[in-house]
């Protein structure tokens, strides 16, 4: 069966995580994805680090499937062939430092005048205009400005999250803004000029912890593995040393775990743990009595219990004991994707469509199709400079 973006070719002026992160999605769906890559450098997130046969784990992750061509934009020639590539383009997507584009002449205004069904998708850290505009922004600081570091961590440290979650953020976003704006065009037959601002994307995901803070009148809350306004909620020690988390988001559930796990049905109906708001107040008092309960339990017993009483709960895993999740493997969504330094396992994106699986194409060597690029599209380039 055709694949969903079977037919969509995609224009990739990207480095680092958010901007490939769109553009490998729409890979995985079909559409045909050129990188334009510096020549002999390439994409900066190739030099990360080599854990991945060679390869650094930020490339292989966001950029398989995808073709990589080496252009020197400054050279009139490799210019004209771009022009060319764009013109056979539907999508042309960007995240170089802010003014770049414009000066290139590669701005949405520039490129959509002659063709309006082109979607121009660009990347940037604060937005086209305000004071933050030409500001460079990397993942740690727009966590910074958003706030998420003062929620994140101990009361003592605000810490950074372990993943790029600006970066992932915004990614999302553009390749939603990608797939609506298609979507448009093939009701209206135009384009769109979608811009996507980290910051707008990480405020989105902070919304919950700026409305309690300014409506609530509080200052923000680091809990560390516990939840900042849910309780009880996070990590419990059992009798043998090991962490269960638990998570009761309602008054039923912690009648339950009173009843059924606690042995103590009247802490259901003591005024301190009434509503979830008493029991955030008063959750010092809580932690103790659930793992004086588990006390008598491993972590494995613990863990049957709270399944067989219905309460949601987590063992922490690592990352390398996740590559290895048994629902993982259970639901067979590991497949094996090629590397310049070979074969590794990737995980399947998270929408699954009947009839359909993901490409998953191959990461490719940088300039790996220079050739073939170079000779589909250099004759309209020889044409559009003849035509000068």
């Amino acid at each position: 069966m055709q694949q969903p973006l079977a037919g969509i070719t995609v224009v990739a002026l990207e480095q680092a995580v958010a901007a490939p992160f769109a553009t490998r999605q729409l890979a995985d769906l079909g559409a045909r994805v050129i990188k334009i890559e510096r020549p002999v450098l390439g994409d900066f997130a190739r030099h990360y680090d080599r854990t991945v046969h060679g390869e650094a784990s930020y490339f292989v992750w966001l950029n398989r499937g995808k073709e990589s061509v080496e252009l020197d934009l400054k050279d009139p020639e490799d210019r004209r062939l771009l022009d060319a590539i764009i013109a056979e383009a539907d999508v042309f997507v960007q995240n170089l430092i802010p003014g770049s584009v414009e000066r290139m002449g590669l701005d949405a205004a520039s490129l959509r005048a002659s063709r309006p069904e082109l979607i121009h998708c660009s990347i940037s850290g604060y937005g086209p205009a305000g004071p933050y505009r030409s500001k460079k922004a990397y993942d740690l600081l727009v966590q910074c400005e958003t706030g998420m570091l003062m929620v994140t961590g101990t009361p003592e440290v605000p810490s950074k999250v372990g993943v790029s979650i600006a970066d992932v953020a915004t990614g999302m976003y553009a390749y939603s803004g990608i797939l609506t704006a298609l979507f448009q065009r093939a009701r209206t037959g135009v384009g769109a000029t979608l811009d996507v601002a980290m910051i707008d994307a990480l405020g989105e995901w902070m919304s919950q912890p700026a409305y309690f803070s300014v409506y609530g009148e509080e200052p923000p809350r680091r809990t560390a593995a516990r939840h900042a306004s849910i309780a009880p909620y996070g990590p419990y020690r059992a009798g043998d040393g090991g962490q269960v988390f638990l998570g009761v988001q309602s008054d039923r559930e912690w009648t339950v775990l009173c009843e059924e796990v606690l042995g103590r049905p009247e802490l259901a109906t003591d005024p301190r743990f009434l509503t979830n708001t008493d029991r955030v107040a008063n959750n010092d008092e809580i932690t103790p009595v659930i793992e004086q309960a588990l006390a008598a339990s491993t972590s494995d017993e613990a863990v049957a219990l709270l399944d067989r009483v219905g309460l949601a709960n987590a063992r922490m895993r690592t990352p390398a004991e996740f590559a290895r999740h048994p629902q993982l493997q259970a639901r067979d969504r590991w497949r094996t994707v090629s590397t310049p330094g070979g074969d590794m396992e990737a995980l399947l994106p998270p929408v699954s469509i009947e009839g359909h699986e993901a490409l998953m194409g191959a990461v490719p060597t940088l300039g790996q199709h220079n050739t073939a690029v170079r000779a589909e599209f250099s004759g309209r380039a020889a044409e559009s400079e003849a035509g000068r």
